[in-house]
């Protein structure tokens, strides 16, 4: 079996220097159909390493319910690593960022407000204890002195830009070394000497993430870290999107350069990303700098893989700078080909409301709940309550996380996005108001991690507090019963009362399966399932257009569209475009 080492300035593989050149991929964001294709592409081009978080709210989204189900089979993935004769980096977290909702860290884990994450309380550590002994019983065993491909564990992630508790950290290790872990263990930070300093042990070894300066960078990484390889752990190649804004790119050439100066001081390095891939469902997360600023359905990162698994201009450019400090297969990855434009139609439409009353209960409370209180941590939440104004009055709302449609006797009256003074103007006289509030993903950078959702703070009619409400959160995990529930209220046409947020169902027919881009444009906002996959979030503010589809979810033939229709566009279309539209572009700064 082979040894993996720290040296006194090298990686140490069976006792010979090796340099790591890695790329991350996250299994949860690609199909398990394409693992191994990725994975073999990015051999091709010249990388022989694999990296990958652990999102621990991927597999345990509900206390005490754990799933290595399909794309959540980290032992095959790592073994799909082996197969292609490559080293893996294995980065549990618990907290791993990545723009992932909550940054991996389960919503229950917060539900209880004397729960403290991220540092040394007793309740947290008990389940971090449970969760690591549960990855390591997968990952222990592919240690490469066991014959598998993994050479390094990272202990937490960018930890000093968000505490400096060395205890949390040793307890950790112990941990991780009491589940079976032999190779060297990890941190990594940003390169800024609190940073650094306080986001790592003696014991472990530093690595650093940034995007340019790598000279000036790795320099402030040596000075935390005297002895050993130089490491990047994340080399950020491009970078992510928001709701709203634009779609980052990076000039491939500028790109290349970039990373002929990292290779040149002779550092190791794990691009990231390597291939984004998408955040399926609802598992994308947000940021909280000045303002609350979700992110966007594809993960595509502008890397060297797109995120259809395609070569762009960066990985030719990449290639060949590799090709200059190691030997490359000879093999070169296809080209990429126009995907199908195709035409479907949808034929039944079905209220949420009405599907919502099918999946679930009304529940009673004095103030309106937030949804973690109902055990809810993704997706929407029903509020109603009754109002009798004598006169003209407004009713007004703490705050909204993370956008909040509103109804009176079921008419729209107006919605909100998170940041906005809710508030809302009524008639004299008896009504029902009703809000849907969805989640738009949590913060998963910096202190706002685990806050709650829903409605925040008392509701207050003419200044007074108003009691008396119901809430019912909306099932959409579970998608034969979510199917069930539709189909049970569904009725034949489009026609839907203005802005009324509606189930539709269409029909979309392929001859073979192929990778699709399905067109949004026209589309309000919502989310999409195909054959029962949850493909992930849509909206008219951009910069994202359109959603990839696997060919692995599709099958020759009728294949069911579900659209969730939050806002509803103006008779929205079924169709698939040839490439990939992700908005309108801007160049990405990491100086």
């Amino acid at each position: 079996m082979s040894t993996f080492r720290l040296g006194e300035r090298d990686f140490l593989l069976d006792g010979e220097p090796f340099r790591i050149l890695s790329g991350a991929l996250h299994y949860f964001r690609v199909h398990p159909a394409y693992w191994a294709d990725r994975i073999h592409k990015a051999r091709l081009l010249g990388l022989n390493t694999i990296e990958t978080y652990v999102a621990w709210n991927a597999h345990e989204l509900v206390r005490g319910e754990w799933s290595w189900d399909d794309g959540l089979d980290l032992g095959r993935f790592l073994d799909l690593v082996a197969a292609e004769k490559m080293h893996a980096i294995v980065r549990p977290g618990p907290y791993i960022c990545a723009e992932w909702d909550n940054g991996g860290l389960p919503g229950w884990l917060s539900a209880d407000p004397d729960v403290s994450v991220r540092r040394s309380e007793p309740r947290y550590l008990a389940e971090v204890t449970r969760y690591l002994q549960r990855v390591h019983e997968v990952v222990a065993p592919r240690q490469i002195e066991r014959g598998g491909p993994v050479v390094l564990v990272q202990i937490e992630n960018e930890y000093g830009a968000y505490s400096d508790d060395a205890d949390y950290l040793r307890t950790l290790v112990e941990v991780t070394r009491r589940a079976g872990i032999t190779v060297p263990l990890t941190t990594v930070d940003q390169p800024q000497d609190d940073m650094l300093a306080a986001g790592s042990l003696p014991e472990l070894h530093r690595t650093a993430s940034f995007g340019s300066r790598s000279r000036e960078r790795l320099a402030t990484l040596r000075r935390h870290q005297p002895g050993g390889p130089l490491m990047v752990m994340e080399y950020w190649d491009g970078w992510f999107d928001d709701w709203a804004g634009p779609h980052h790119v990076t000039d491939a050439g500028e790109a290349a350069r970039d990373l002929d100066d990292l290779l040149s001081t002779g550092a190791s390095v794990n691009l990231y990303m390597f291939h984004g891939g998408t955040n399926f469902g609802f598992t994308s997360g947000a940021n909280h700098h000045e303002s609350y600023a979700p992110i966007v359905t594809s993960y595509d990162y502008d890397a060297p893989l797109d995120e259809a698994g395609d070569p762009t201009a960066k990985y030719w450019a990449f290639r060949e700078v590799i090709a200059s400090y190691t030997e490359i297969p000879e093999e070169r990855p296809a080209p990429p080909h126009p995907a199908p434009a195709l035409t479907g139609s949808f034929d039944q439409v079905a209220d949420l409301a009405l599907v919502a009353e099918r999946l679930g209960h009304w529940t009673r409370h004095e103030d309106p709940p937030t949804m973690d209180a109902l055990g809810r941590f993704r997706g929407l939440t029903y509020y109603r309550t009754r109002v009798d104004p004598v006169r003209p009055a407004r009713l007004e709302l703490g705050e909204v996380r993370d956008r909040a449609l509103a109804f009176v006797d079921g008419a729209p009256v107006g919605s909100w996005t998170r940041g906005d003074a809710c508030a809302i103007d009524l008639a004299p006289g008896s009504a029902e108001m009703t809000l849907l509030v969805e989640d738009l993903g949590r913060v998963d950078y910096g202190p706002l991690i685990g806050e709650p959702k829903g409605v925040i703070g008392p509701a207050r009619l003419e200044g007074r507090i108003h009691g008396g409400w119901e809430a019912l959160p909306v099932r959409l995990e579970l998608f034969d019963e979510l199917l069930e529930a539709v189909g049970f209220v569904a009725t034949g046409g489009k026609a839907t009362p203005f802005g009324v947020p509606v189930f539709r169902i269409g029909t979309i027919v392929v001859d073979e399966p192929a990778d699709l881009f399905l067109d949004t444009a026209g589309w309000g906002k919502g989310s999409v399932w195909i054959n029962g996959f949850a493909l992930g979030r849509f909206w008219h503010v951009g910069p994202q257009r359109t959603l990839y589809v696997p060919a692995p979810i599709l099958r020759p033939g009728a294949n069911q569209v579900l659209v969730l229709e939050l806002e509803p566009g103006p008779g929205p279309a079924l169709r698939t475009v040839p490439h990939p539209v992700l908005g309108g572009t801007a160049p990405v700064n990491h100086a």
